[in-house]
């Protein structure tokens, strides 16, 4: 005979299943494994003298009626929260004076009517339920390593009396929290019905009396075949998974004579019966009505209109984050930053807030920079209404401005840099990255106070870092004021626009048309204008370093001896 193949896989599988869980049913088959399961009786075609019958060697017939080979062997069909008695119970709650509780006593009786009507269907194989004591006192004493000496942690001993029952189950006191938000004086009771994950759990065991033959319904012989855990989401978790096309399980048992010990092998099966086409059907019809109708309750709270604006309006939302800062002098950044919305034709809500302060963030070393990471979430949104159709001028766009500060053991603060930069005026995600810097004083003594005592020169009015929204004139001089290149900052925007231009087709579309085509023509104007500057710095530079050369290296009319 070819050698059986052991299933070693023991751990839990987890299913899912819509369908009521009493119409589970499974069939667990358990035989012991011994010489004679391999061993067909076949007789002598004429018994002699000297021969002996088979038979002589069995075993004598059993008082109950069970023959040894019955007992080597069984197969039962078990339903979900199925109770199938063991032989410990029975000899048990036959005793009345041994039922103390009403679950006891109805025990008693289910045992007096199986006895009535023939005895029970099984012998070895029996369950424990949710409601058994067994299911109490299992799930406080299991283990949660696989170590043999084990030493109980307390989390594990107070989590140990906590057990996820059904919602039904719930002491009265957890109903006080919506009065008492905080109990000083939790009771135990409330501490294990309240300090958990309040999951809806069933627990069932399916259990074998493995004791030799003849010693049936000892503690000592009770060995767990499978365990069901079903909660109210309807996830089904086994343990051990069904058997399935894997090989059986194998338990073995140790006893005080060599014939006391044995193996035993079983399967778990699942013979659930199909639900026919007509149930099928009417079951998808029901799911189908009813997320219909979750559906159509969802529609019903979130609406079926957007929240519009005004005609002839632009709404701009704007999902912003502070990156990051990096090449500054001093350590423990963090960034103040507001937004400066144009005096004409733009708004914000009352409550919305336009400024900012990050935390203060220490730098790490990234190539030759040190490096601040801030991920420092911000969001606002802003109205522009352009009310005067006949303007030529250019509309103006909102401007972001930042102003990045070091903070150090002493609580000193240092201005490391201002810095600026014009939304963008097109929606999407976007990546800016501001360059800053900072006024300073010429002279060694305005270095040693900044490094020792902290402070440095401030701008009165942060928007100087542009054109002051204050400033009236024709030309802005910032002759004799001297900066210091720092850092640069780095921002992630997110931009939304909002306005019933994108879905119109009349005129208004148009005229918003306009006013985006310029407000981009205004953008590309001003990065035009930061690279002219860049280039007329860069220009000068050269001219500088021209300036600086000998005379008879810069001199056309040199001549080679």
């Amino acid at each position: 005979m070819a050698e059986a193949v052991w299933s070693t896989d023991t751990g839990e599988a987890v299913y899912r299943s819509r369908d009521p869980v009493r119409n589970l049913r499974l069939r667990v088959h358990l035989q012991r494994i011994t010489s004679s399961n391999f061993l067909h009786y076949q007789p002598a075609a004429q018994m002699g003298k000297d021969l002996i019958d088979l038979a002589t060697f069995r075993p004598p017939q059993a008082a109950s009626g069970h023959r040894p080979d019955e007992e080597e062997e069984e197969e039962v069909i078990i339903g979900w929260q199925e109770k199938l008695f063991s032989q410990f119970e029975v000899d048990l709650y036959q005793n009345e004076s041994a039922c103390q509780s009403p679950l006891d006593h109805q025990y008693r009786q289910e045992i007096l009517k199986l006895e009535n009507s023939g005895g029970r269907k099984n012998r070895r194989i029996f369950t424990y339920t949710d409601s058994d004591r067994y299911t109490d006192l299992e799930e406080y004493c299991q283990k949660i390593t696989t170590s043999a000496s084990e030493v109980p942690s307390f989390l594990a001993e107070r989590m140990a009396n906590v057990r996820r029952r059904r919602q039904d189950r719930r002491g009265v006191e957890g109903s006080k929290l919506k009065s008492r938000i905080v109990t000083w004086e939790p009771s135990e009771d409330f501490i294990r019905n309240n300090h958990a994950i309040n999951t809806p759990l069933q627990t069932m065991y399916i259990m074998a009396d493995l004791g030799p033959y003849g010693k049936l319904g000892y503690k000592v012989h009770e060995h767990v075949l499978c365990i069901l855990k079903v909660d109210s989401n309807g996830v089904i978790t086994v343990k051990p998974d069904f058997t399935g096309i894997k090989g059986p399980y194998r338990i073995e048992t140790e006893g005080e004579k060599q014939e006391h010990t044995s193996a035993w092998k079983y399967t778990i099966e699942n013979v659930s019966s199909l639900a026919q086409p007509e149930e099928e059907e009417r079951e998808q019809r029901v799911f189908k009505d009813l997320y219909g109708r979750h559906k159509e309750y969802l529609s019903s709270l979130v609406g079926t209109d957007f929240e519009m604006i005004a005609p002839g309006a632009l709404r701009l939302f704007v999902n912003g984050e502070v990156v990051s800062a990096q090449g500054y002098e001093y350590d423990n950044l963090y960034v103040h930053f507001f937004v400066e919305l144009p005096a004409a034709n733009w708004s914000s809500p009352p409550f919305q807030q336009l400024s900012g302060v990050t935390q203060a963030c220490a730098t790490k070393s990234l190539g030759m920079d040190k490096v601040a990471y801030f991920s420092f979430p911000f969001t606002f949104e802003a109205f522009f209404l352009h009310e005067n159709e006949s303007a030529e001028s250019l509309p103006e766009w909102p401007v972001l401005y930042c102003k990045v500060l070091s903070l150090d053991f002493w609580q000193r603060y240092r201005v490391e840099g201002y810095g600026a930069v014009v939304l963008p005026a097109t929606p999407g995600s976007h990546t800016l990255t501001v360059s800053t810097w900072r006024p300073m004083e010429l002279g060694l003594v305005a270095e040693l106070r900044r490094f020792f005592i902290g402070g440095s020169l401030e701008l009165e009015d942060p928007s100087y870092v542009r054109i002051p929204g204050t400033f009236k004139g024709e030309r802005l001089s910032r002759f004799g004021f001297r900066t210091e290149t720092t850092g640069t900052v780095t921002f992630r925007l997110h931009c939304l626009q909002q306005s019933r231009a994108f879905m119109e087709s009349n005129s208004l579309r148009k005229q918003m048309r306009s006013v985006l085509d310029r407000l981009e023509g205004f953008s590309q104007q001003s990065s035009t204008q930061n690279v002219l500057e860049a280039f007329r710095r860069a220009r000068r530079r050269m001219q500088e370093a021209r300036e600086s050369l000998p005379q008879d290296l810069v001199s056309p009319t040199g001549t080679l001896t």
